[in-house]
């Protein structure tokens, strides 16, 4: 994959610069100190991967990844955790703060591999073929795929499609994440943020702005936060 970076910050810019060089997984393609900067060489040239800072002089990370191409992937790069949450609605893939360990970097990186070779795959004829009380058929990639509700770890809306997260496999498909949300049976799933449905069934842990599973950090909205916290977290808790 080829990719930019867009950081005001020059020291910052060249360690996301290391990074690259030192996973060899990306081909760095241009370098900006801001989204206006960036913005004649995107319409121009063909740009797989963003590593986009947020607090930017000027059009900030979040408003600039509202504008970008469809086809482009987005990774945050930022020293303010407090906007996870926002990034996540904007269809970002992952989100790092800095400063970026090399592990954290290779990991965001493999995500979106694993994402570009989904979104390369035929999807035009996707959708849900059938829903049973367990499980349901899934059209993609030219084949029905049969998941059963207890495998499916969380399930990620990114950009026009949903990515189903099971622990050996994920699956694309075209849909909306409210309509596949309403699919699932209620008692074990729920929307955390616009762009994710957790299973409560995997959850390991829960702060006030993140859910856990396994290696997996979701970021919950602030207009998902009461009831996710009220029907799934503290009811449960009481309820024991």
């Amino acid at each position: 994959m080829n990719c930019i970076i867009i950081d005001d910050e020059p020291l910052a810019r060249e360690a996301i610069e290391m990074l690259i060089n030192q996973t060899g997984d990306v081909d760095l393609i241009g370098s900006f100190n801001s989204a206006e900067a960036a913005t004649s060489f995107i319409e121009s040239n063909t740009v797989e991967l963003i590593f986009l800072d947020i607090q930017m002089p000027g059009i900030n990370g979040i408003e600039f990844a509202r504008t970008i191409p469809k086809e482009t992937f987005v990774i945050f790069t930022t020293a303010y955790s407090e906007f996870a949450s926002d990034s996540y609605e904007v269809d970002a893939i992952d989100y790092l703060i800095k400063p970026v360990k090399s592990v954290r970097f290779q990991k965001a990186v493999e995500k979106a591999h694993t994402y570009s070779k989904l979104f390369k795959a035929d999807y035009a004829n996707n959708n849900i073929e059938q829903v049973a009380d367990d499980f349901f058929f899934v059209k993609a990639d030219r084949r029905i795929f049969k998941i059963y509700f207890n495998n499916i770890l969380f399930i990620q809306g990114l950009k026009d499609y949903v990515v189903m997260h099971s622990e050996n496999q994920r699956v694309m498909t075209a849909m909306n994440i409210k309509t596949i949300y309403d699919q699932l049976p209620k008692d074990r799933f729920v929307r955390v943020s616009k762009s994710y449905v957790i299973n409560v069934k995997h959850i390991d842990s829960v702060d006030n702005n993140t859910v856990y599973i396994g290696t997996n950090e979701i970021p919950i909205g602030n207009i998902y936060r009461d009831f996710f916290f009220n029907e799934f977290v503290t009811k449960k808790i009481v309820g024991r």
